[in-house]
């Protein structure tokens, strides 16, 4: 079973903190109401008037707006109404807060798609209460369809990620895996071994998130495990001509052809113990040395899947010794969300993470010491990573 189905059902359920993104040019308002929302467990976010929400809005979406109808310069009306037609911000869910409530502004307000049209007066435990009861109400509708579909999907036999990682003699393989908000995404693992020798293994990250970069990376995954049997049925095992096949048929397919994706690749040959890897827009490779008690990283030169017919791929042979490990990760584990807005932090993750490194039982206590426990608390992306070692 991968980790990923082992985490607990207050790890897997964790609910995140709501965002409420606030506008009023009333600054008494914009107090009284944060504390309100901040002291019920949610994040406000301030405007104080529609441009300013509208920076807002480009550094993170929330997950309800609630906005006053009366500011200066563009009202509330005609906020709500430019939201609806940028296909980004449409469907955030929408609440009037303002102290203009005669009966043809409530019903204007409602028209424009509003889920509710709250009068100022209206005590703070009531406005707090209608934005609970709403997102509780989304909370639940969210977890019925992700237990349809996933059962779809486990009916269909469609794994992402396999359910198990194989035995390799000399080596320990595991990974762990977070999708996100438990939606399948696009990050995909596949391990494949081919004539009792080589053993393949998959990382990728299909761009984008939940159903639909999942739907796509089975097309990817069908094109890897296809180039990588007629290559080696061929007697090439390299890596790079691997990957130079996958993507010269993903290049020329118009179907995959747009969707982006990045692709690590290592084949292990415990016959020499050696590995090969090529990789394509992929993070580096993390490797840590036994022999010099470093952590290291193996870049690799290859664009991301189809962005070129050529696709520039390089190929990294090395021996590994006892103790060494070798990390390999998606970018969900290095992405945060920051006031600013999303952050990409690989060294400070290296940092994290080299010092679990380097003893008998790192994955473990990378699993069970809640590293990866509290990136899967903050994780604005599907997660993934692959753990090699050599034991002997």
């Amino acid at each position: 079973m991968p980790y990923s189905e082992k985490l607990t059902p207050e790890l897997t359920n964790m609910p995140k903190r709501p965002k409420i993104l606030l506008v009023d040019d009333s600054p008494l308002i914009l107090m009284v109401i944060g504390q309100a929302l901040e002291k019920e467990g949610f994040i406000s976010r301030k405007a104080s008037n529609v441009e300013e929400a509208m920076t807002a809005l480009e550094n993170e979406i929330p997950d309800l707006i609630l906005s006053d109808y009366q500011m200066p310069g563009t009202d509330g009306f005609a906020f709500r109404q430019h939201l609806m037609t940028v296909p980004e911000y449409k469907n955030i869910p929408f609440m009037f807060l303002t102290s203009v409530t005669d009966h043809a502004h409530m019903i204007a307000g409602i028209s424009l798609d509003a889920i509710d049209y709250i009068d100022k007066d209206t005590p703070i435990v009531v406005i707090i209460s209608k934005i609970n009861n709403f997102l509780n109400s989304i909370r639940e509708r969210h977890e019925h369809t992700i237990r349809e579909l996933s059962s779809a999907a486990i009916a269909l036999n469609l794994y992402s990620v396999p359910q198990e990682m194989p035995r390799i003699d000399g080596f320990e393989i595991d990974f762990w895996h977070k999708s996100f908000e438990n939606y399948p995404g696009g990050d995909f693992i596949d391990v494949l071994t081919i004539n009792n020798r080589y053993t393949f293994i998959i990382l990728g990250d299909v761009m984008g998130k939940k159903w639909g970069a999942w739907f796509f990376s089975f097309g990817y995954l069908s094109y890897i495990r296809a180039a990588v049997r007629i290559c080696v049925s061929e007697g090439d095992v390299s890596t790079k001509s691997i990957m130079q096949k996958i993507n010269s048929v993903i290049y020329h397919d118009p179907v995959v052809s747009d969707v982006l994706s990045t692709l690590s690749l290592v084949r292990i040959d415990p016959e020499n113990e050696t590995l090969s890897y090529t990789g394509a827009g992929d993070l580096p490779l993390l490797y840590f040395s036994s022999r010099e008690n470093k952590l290291n990283r193996i870049n690799s030169s290859g664009l991301l899947l189809g962005i070129s017919k050529e696709g520039g791929f390089d190929e990294h042979l090395f021996t590994m010794q006892p103790g060494d490990q070798l990390i390999m990760i998606t970018d969900g584990l290095i992405d945060k969300e920051t006031p600013a807005g999303k952050k990409t932090d690989l060294n400070s993750f290296i940092d994290e993470i080299e010092k679990y490194l380097g003893k008998t039982n790192s994955f473990a206590t990378l699993k069970y010491d809640g590293f990866l426990n509290e990136k899967a608390r903050e994780q604005i992306d599907d997660c993934s990573l692959i753990f090699i070692q050599k034991n002997s």
